[in-house]
């Protein structure tokens, strides 16, 4: 069996960091993710997909990412249920992420995204977000001889 999922989307909202009783962190977000055939209109229609995040990286998703935000999500499509106050059966489809990446940024970010490391599964930065990108917000192509390539 195989339950896999890969999704690239931007945050809808800042997450919502939580602790659970026994003091485990778990963030929930909401990724918006645009399909790739348009409609009969010629328009791009869009999934709001609910995720989950647990842990260290959970906290690291609060810290670094917010409304607008790009990021990848790998994981797992979990559905739970549960008895609302009705007496009614809910059903919920969300995505258990176990890894999440930090991508470019969202609207007006400016100087911050260029600052924010980028984080996977065991929540150590995968590039140095001291220095300032070089090419952040620069479309111009770049100027590389074919001795400069290693292959």
């Amino acid at each position: 069996m195989l339950n896999r999922v890969v999704l690239l989307g931007r945050l809808t909202k800042d997450p919502e960091l939580r602790y659970t009783q026994n003091g485990t962190a778990v963030a929930t977000f909401t990724l918006a993710v645009d399909r790739r055939v348009t409609n009969q209109q010629g328009e791009r229609e869009t999934d709001f997909i609910p995720i989950v995040v647990w842990s260290k990286q959970a906290e690291l998703c609060a810290q670094y990412l917010g409304k607008g935000r790009q990021a990848a999500v790998e994981g797992r499509i979990q559905v739970r249920n549960y008895e609302n106050n009705e007496g009614r059966r809910v059903y919920v489809t969300e995505v258990v992420a176990e890894n999440v990446q930090f991508l470019g940024g969202g609207q007006g970010l400016g100087d911050f995204e260029q600052r924010t490391p980028v984080f996977s599964g065991g929540g150590k930065p995968s590039r140095n977000f001291q220095n300032d990108n070089p090419f952040a917000d620069d479309q111009r192509p770049i100027d590389i001889s074919d001795d400069d390539l290693p292959f």
